[in-house]
């Protein structure tokens, strides 16, 4: 029995009104559109017979037969699988899984499309990086051709890591009449912990270690097929589709290969079958609305996750006509409590997370403080049903009741005693623009820093100060001309070893940055996203090596504190040509040109198809 409804709050409640009026208009133009392509005849009926012949001609004769002759419902599949990303090498043997439960149900499936996917971690500091963004965008048109030939009753995505959720989302999002199941794949084993890792690291950054002993600790740490184990965007990508109903309960983080991952994804089948119209009726469409996108966000401050879903859930929920905004994330961020430490915001990993309880008792206990909306979600029983764990009874899935308290306090706990009666995140304003900083790891003696700057225009540039020893002081490091029309917004997770170890010597240090740094900036402050860019015009392009600036993330400030006469009469600094042109040049950056001249702020979701 489903305990009484709580009251929602009244600041969840408030956010919520304001984005739906906020998105009256394109939330309205959304859905006209979604109800139109919802009152078509089935594409099998609706196409020519060419047409037909040609979508189906691979399929096995009783197949095409059901499929045509016996309008049995078609599932799509598109798939993010290839065998370099350790997160997506599960998904191998997936489609025939697949096809075969479709089959024993009275349906048929076909992989309707591959979208690629990278790896943030391979080309961290290199040129691929500056394809990663975009990649986001990629996907979600890859998404878009996979399901344009409109010969489909449902889909099921098969995707993890970071652009690649996002991307596949916005894209699905695209074909909202038509319902879609998210099918995860889970994490790796525990290997060598995050703090470690992380000590390893730091290490290697002063060279008190060598590359020989660096590869150990990278190779312990990453080591087996399923999600890399700390809880960055790919994982964070997992609890927010948990937080919208996207998931079926509890298939997060669940481990590969397992009989327990396996009765899951045959049960996503029968699923999305169930959620046709005939039968649930719940396009992906309908079911993403503002609640929805509420309860993602709500979800990501809960639990710290990564501050990419700054800029990729704007871009998300903009698919689907909706319309949000870093303010929106950080009024909800004043009421919402931090209730787990994962690493970077702890040194707990996603398996230790799992076992105290998982994305199911976050998702319970914010529904019963009001802090979620209890919205639709592709398994029957709403969102609360999301509250629960599976496991086998025999061969068969069945769920029993999350645990009544978290399994390990110091990684999950209850709303009633959260780690922080706040959210991880703060939106930072002033005359340097608008920017984000993930305060949740950070010490509170560091949420306020006031230093002088020391400006770069490359992450190479403040490598080499450090190695050179000059920025032994009370500094605040600013990276610039890393936007998206820059270079692509690539993330700077290479500074955090050596911005750590300035920090470790006792001095005051900060990072501000167009750039993006995930979650992974850890304990160190860093204002990210800064919003316009400095290629855009953006105030970033006017600092000068000394300028004293202040870094609040108490008041929620970013600020040059410069006298405002000679900062209003500063000309912005221009990049150098040199690096401009190596930034689009090489490795298939040229593609992407495009991308770049066309792309909004990062605020506005880093979208290239607006």
């Amino acid at each position: 029995m489903n305990p009484p409804s709580t009251a929602l709050h009244p600041v969840v409640q408030a956010v919520t009104e304001r984005i739906r009026q906020r998105s009256q208009d394109s939330r309205r133009s959304y859905l006209e559109g979604l109800e139109q392509l919802r009152q078509r005849t089935r594409g099998a009926d609706r196409m020519g017979c060419a047409n037909v012949a040609h979508a189906f001609a691979a399929m096995p004769g009783d197949q095409r037969l059901r499929v045509v002759a016996e309008r049995a419902p078609h599932l799509g599949i598109v798939t993010a699988y290839n065998d370099m990303l350790s997160a997506h090498q599960p998904y191998e043997g997936y489609p025939a899984l697949i096809r075969e439960t479709a089959l024993s149900l009275g349906a048929t499936a076909q992989v309707a499309g591959g979208v690629p996917a990278m790896c943030d971690g391979v080309t961290q500091g290199f040129e691929g990086m500056e394809m990663s963004l975009f990649s986001r965008d990629t996907i979600a048109m890859a998404t878009a051709i996979a399901l344009s030939h409109d010969v489909y009753d449902g889909v099921l995505m098969l995707g993890i890591c970071d652009k690649i959720v996002p991307g596949l989302l916005i894209g699905a999002l695209h074909f909202g009449h038509l319902p879609c199941v998210f099918v995860p794949a889970g994490p790796m084993g525990s290997g060598l912990s995050n703090s470690d890792k992380a000590k390893v690291r730091e290490q290697a950054a002063q060279g008190l270690v060598g590359r020989d002993e660096l590869m150990a600790a990278e190779q312990a740490a990453y080591h087996s097929p399923g999600t890399c184990t700390f809880y960055g965007t790919a994982n964070s990508n997992q609890m927010l589709l948990q937080a919208m109903g996207l998931h079926l309960p509890g298939a997060a983080f669940v481990p590969p290969g397992t009989p327990l991952r396996e009765a899951l994804t045959r049960a996503a089948v029968g699923t999305v079958l169930d959620l046709r119209k005939d039968r649930r009726d719940l396009p992906i469409g309908l079911q993403v609305d503002e609640r929805c996108i509420v309860n993602a966000m709500v979800a990501l401050l809960a639990t710290g996750g990564s501050t990419n879903h700054l800029i990729h859930w704007v871009a998300v929920a903009r698919a689907a006509g909706i319309l949000i905004d870093w303010g929106d994330f950080s009024e909800l961020s004043g009421v919402v409590p931090l209730l787990a430490r994962v690493y970077p915001n702890g040194s707990a990993d996603v398996n230790q997370f799992e076992a105290a309880g998982g994305p199911g008792l976050v998702i319970r206990e914010l529904i019963d403080a009001g802090l979620m909306h209890d919205t639709p979600a592709v398994h029957e029983g709403g969102l609360r049903a999301q509250a629960q764990r599976p496991l086998l009874s025999g061969a068969a899935l069945a769920y029993a009741p999350t645990a009544a308290a978290s399994g390990d306090e110091s990684v999950l706990r209850g709303a009633a005693a959260p780690f922080s009666p706040t959210g991880g995140l703060k939106l930072l304003t002033g005359n340097l623009g608008r920017a984000v900083i993930k305060v949740s790891a950070v010490p509170e003696d560091r949420h306020v820093i006031e230093a002088p700057a020391r400006v770069f225009d490359s992450q190479d540039g403040l490598q080499a100060a450090f190695k050179a020893g000059e920025l032994d002081r009370d500094v605040i490091a600013v990276v610039r001309f890393q936007g998206p029309q820059a270079n692509g917004m690539p993330e700077l997770h290479k500074l955090t070893p050596p911005l750590a170890v300035l920090q470790g010597k006792g001095f005051r240090v900060a990072l501000v940055t167009d750039g993006r740094m995930s979650g992974a900036s850890g304990k160190v402050p860093a204002a990210i996203h800064v919003s316009p860019e400095a290629l855009a015009g953006g105030p970033l392009a006017k600092l000068r090596d000394g300028d004293l600036l202040r870094l609040d993330a108490v008041a929620g400030t970013l600020e040059a504190l410069v006298d405002a006469a000679d900062w209003a009469a500063r000309e912005p600094a221009q990049r150098d040509p040199a690096r401009a042109a190596a930034h689009g040049r090489g490795l298939g950056r040229e593609l992407f040109a495009g991308m770049r001249r066309g792309v909004v702020s990062a605020e506005q979701g880093a979208c290239t198809w607006l």
